[in-house]
């Protein structure tokens, strides 16, 4: 998932969504290329620009990407179904990153956007998750995030928003590739004041954020042999999934740790979001939520309205971290029971970005009567967010 950029000289760290780019800094501050645009620029600061709640957002101009802004994600989760009915979770993002170098600089070891890709599929049948990444230089057409409408590409993978609004989503992965058409049945749910979105205390803790909820899914997804060996399955699929896209320059309070986030598609048409940052302690530096019900009626809960509270613990087998994947969400009055589709769903990327987290697919009952599909994150649990030396 995402990183975060930074100097030599200053860790940084950034909120929930804003995950995706921290995993994407972490990727870029290891190749050659983003660690000569650093060097080159230290004496100047970059500067990029700021979210305000002035800035209204705009579609389908919005949806594309701005490149003006230190960085930004296009993140599809969801549930599908295998013809012979069995369930599949599936993750793919795209992420912006601004290096902070000047794009006038002619070296070809200094790019001033990087572009990072992960995709992954939970398979119960297989009993583990499967995931893969790329990263590359924006450039010469192999790798690029588009203005004005979604259009992210990096090698063969791909999200591209059509005229119609249905995005075709390609990820051919080291065991297990993507093939899907998200076609939406909603218009867009704008997450906090307009598109303004606040991750933390101080106002200029915030991105622009939308969502898309219940988006209809059609394609196909090859995936690795239930009994483990090499050979691999291909399998027409149909589901449902989610879609965040969120763009910042700015970093999170300096005593979060990490985050809890949900993005839920409810049963009867209704869409949840709520997010938790969480403090050294446990607490909450920020939380939020926002449900839209099915005839479009919008619900915004704020940060005294919204907890986190763990149900069942799971211990990873690989790294030994500690996570609660079976969750209550409260969102004002209303409560919402979380039981993941599988334990095993932990992404180590420490060879990559440095980060350990729990993303995966889960079950919404309330009362116990199922009530949606939805995918929930846990990161810090492993250790603190932090990128920088």
């Amino acid at each position: 998932m995402p990183l975060i950029w930074g100097s030599s000289r200053s860790p940084l760290r950034c909120p929930h969504r804003l995950f995706r780019s921290l995993l994407c800094v972490g990727i870029a501050a290891a190749s050659p290329s983003f660690a000569a645009s650093s060097d080159s620029s230290a004496s100047t600061p970059a500067v990029f620009a700021a979210v305000t709640p002035e800035h209204p957002l705009s579609f389908p101009q919005d949806t594309g990407a701005h490149p003006a802004f230190r960085t930004e994600w296009w993140y599809a989760t969801g549930w599908l179904t295998t013809p012979d009915n069995r369930p599949l979770g599936f993750q793919i993002t795209f992420f912006r990153s601004a290096t902070g170098h000047d794009a006038a600089d002619p070296s070809a070891f200094a790019p001033s956007q990087l572009i990072i890709a992960h995709a992954a599929l939970s398979d119960p049948a297989a009993g583990r998750l499967v995931h893969d990444q790329r990263i590359a230089r924006q450039g010469l057409g192999l790798a690029y995030a588009k203005p004005d409408n979604t259009d992210v590409k990096l090698d063969a993978w791909k999200m591209i928003r059509a005229s119609d609004g249905h995005y075709d989503v390609t990820a051919d992965a080291s065991g297990f590739s993507l093939h899907l058409q998200l076609t939406p049945t909603q218009p867009p749910l704008i997450q906090g004041e307009r598109g303004y979105s606040r991750k933390g205390p101080r106002p200029e803790q915030a991105s622009y954020y939308y969502s898309e909820p219940q988006l209809r899914v059609a394609g196909t997804v090859v995936r690795p042999a239930a009994d483990g060996n090499d050979t691999t399955r291909n399998a027409a699929v149909t589901g449902t999934a989610w879609l965040d896209h969120e763009w910042s320059s700015t970093l999170l309070d300096a005593n979060a740790v990490g985050w809890d986030w949900l993005g839920a598609n409810l049963t009867d048409g209704s869409a949840l979001m709520a997010f938790k940052i969480r403090n050294r302690d446990g607490h909450a530096t920020w939380a939020h939520a926002t449900l839209r019900r099915r005839d479009g009626q919008v619900t915004n809960f704020g940060p005294g309205e919204v907890s986190f509270t763990p149900h069942r613990m799971w211990r990873s087998p690989h790294t030994n971290t500690l996570y609660p994947v079976s969750m209550t969400v409260r969102t004002g009055t209303l409560t919402w029971q979380l039981d993941p589709l599988m334990d095993d769903q932990e992404l180590d990327s420490r060879q990559s970005t440095g980060a350990v987290y729990w993303e995966g697919a889960v079950r919404v009952s309330q009362q116990n009567v199922d009530v949606g599909r939805a995918y929930l994150e846990l990161t810090g649990y492993a250790d603190a967010l932090r990128i920088g030396k």
